[in-house]
């Protein structure tokens, strides 16, 4: 195996590239936009978001395959004011990460609302037209039950750590991954120390965002935050004994 390191970014030609806080992983099977966006929800986290084309070309470096492959970009016409979206709820597409080949998008009969990359280059295509495709994956839900401990070292050993939520995009991120779970609540890496008497990631990420439930009972020791699979996707406090499905986060 070839490995291509530069500095934050590491590449294998088995299509797996490691970049930032997202693992990239290039798909060679032929599938419409929304079969590609289905499969990558199910096994990753969501089709690729390609703002940082440096990391994407480091992707496609690594194998001599990647061709026209979707990404998660598609429109929806509205009053011939055409806008484009993310696949990723709540992720802000930003005019200024254009990467547009020359002539693009010209929307060819009306229907070309999904987005494919070739060569860095992007392209609107018919969303029904068939592709490879990239996914994304930051988080990694578990379906095996465990103590929040020893959901923690599962992570540290196999992954990078238990997830950490520190802004509402982050929190709608492993919303949908938790959709699968099969445990009502899902173990996070936020943990309560009775000793200094905070509440803190086992990341370091500093708690700027919480989305605790209204009501949860009072802090006690040796309890870590779930979040609800149902409902508002809210937070709750645990003993840390019970097991739960759990997220890991990739570095």
């Amino acid at each position: 195996m070839v490995q291509l390191e530069s500095g934050i970014c590491s590449c294998s030609q088995s299509f797996f590239c490691t970049c930032h806080l997202y693992v990239y992983h290039f798909i060679g099977e032929n599938k419409t936009w929304d079969e590609a966006q289905k499969y990558c929800r199910e096994k990753y986290t969501d089709l690729a978001t390609v703002s940082n084309m440096t990391d994407m070309e480091r992707l496609r470096k690594s194998t001599e395959t990647l061709t026209e492959a979707w990404i998660g970009l598609h429109s929806y016409p509205e009053n011939n004011n055409r806008r484009w979206y993310w696949s990723l709820p709540g992720l802000e597409f930003k005019e200024t990460q254009t990467r547009w080949d020359s002539g693009e998008p010209n929307d060819v009969g009306g229907k070309e609302n999904c987005l494919v990359m070739n060569n860095q280059k992007w392209s609107d295509f018919p969303c029904n037209d068939k592709h490879q495709f990239i996914c994304y994956n930051k988080l990694i839900l578990i379906n095996e039950s465990k103590t929040w401990v020893e959901a923690l070292n599962y992570c540290r050993e196999k992954h990078y750590d238990l997830v950490s939520i520190t802004n509402l995009h982050q929190q709608r991120w492993v919303q949908e991954r938790i959709k699968e779970a099969s445990t009502e609540f899902v173990w996070l890496g936020l943990r309560y120390t009775c000793t200094l008497d905070f509440w803190f990631w086992v990341s370091d990420e500093v708690v700027s965002y919480t989305n605790w439930a209204s009501g949860v009972q009072c802090d006690d020791c040796d309890m870590s935050a779930v979040m609800e699979r149902e409902g508002r996707n809210q937070w709750f406090k645990k003993p840390d004994n019970e097991t739960f499905n759990f997220i890991c986060s990739e570095i």
